[in-house]
């Protein structure tokens, strides 16, 4: 039976008043979703900076042309995924592996693909620090998916692509949903929300947004 892992954490008054102002404020409402943002420690995916531009209403780089994602928007691409727990997920862009660590405590296994090795290795260590042991962790090209453990309940992308890529689509299991930002251009893109019924994709768009691009190897 799949365990979801949940770290105690100290009380964490900052996560607490960013779920306040910036994310339930702006119509996040799914219990799960708060109640594990407002304890994972941001600051510890945050390098070099400070503990309180960590929490702010904005992303931040991390390094090698990469950031984290702004706090809203975790929280509004987590809750699309409608997470129950037990769920296989993808993450296709490990970054500081924030993100990761919300999806680790929401759901049973996840699969998280990251094509710059350093930072696999910097949220690898980090992650297994805190504690999470239900995740597994590849570094690659992400457009390409994790045709090994497919199929997903869910796949959660966290960069940008021209179109949605059909490897990600093909590891979709039937009813599962897709999360992913897609756009040509470098400073504005739509968030789609597809769900698989069958052999049919049903595409929602969400809202504007901005992501640094899906990079694949040459």
């Amino acid at each position: 039976m799949i365990c979801i892992v949940k770290i105690a954490y100290p009380d964490n008054r900052q996560a607490k008043r960013m779920v306040r102002t910036q994310i339930q404020a702006r119509g996040i409402h799914d219990d799960g979703v708060l109640e594990v943002m407002s304890r994972v420690p941001r600051h510890r995916f945050v390098p070099g900076e400070s503990t309180f531009e960590a929490y702010g209403d904005f992303p931040l780089s991390i390094g090698h042309g990469q950031t984290i994602s702004q706090p809203y928007m975790v929280a509004l691409m987590t809750e699309e995924l409608h997470l129950r727990g037990g769920e296989r997920v993808l993450e296709i862009g490990t970054g500081s592996g924030y993100q990761t660590a919300v999806l680790a405590e929401l759901a049973g296994e996840i699969y998280t693909v990251e094509l710059i090795p350093e930072l696999s290795e910097r949220s690898q260590k980090l992650l297994e620090e805190l504690g999470y042991s239900n995740i597994i962790y590849r570094s690659g090209d992400g457009s390409l998916g994790w045709p090994e453990h497919a199929p997903y309940d869910r796949i959660l992308v966290a960069a940008a692509a021209v179109t949605v890529p059909r490897p990600l689509t093909s590891q979709l299991a039937d009813n599962g949903i897709l999360v992913i930002p897609v756009g040509d251009s470098r400073h504005y893109q739509t968030l789609l929300i597809v769900r698989r019924v069958g052999r049919r994709l049903d595409t929602r768009e969400s809202i504007g947004c901005r992501f640094v691009p899906l990079v694949q190897k040459a």
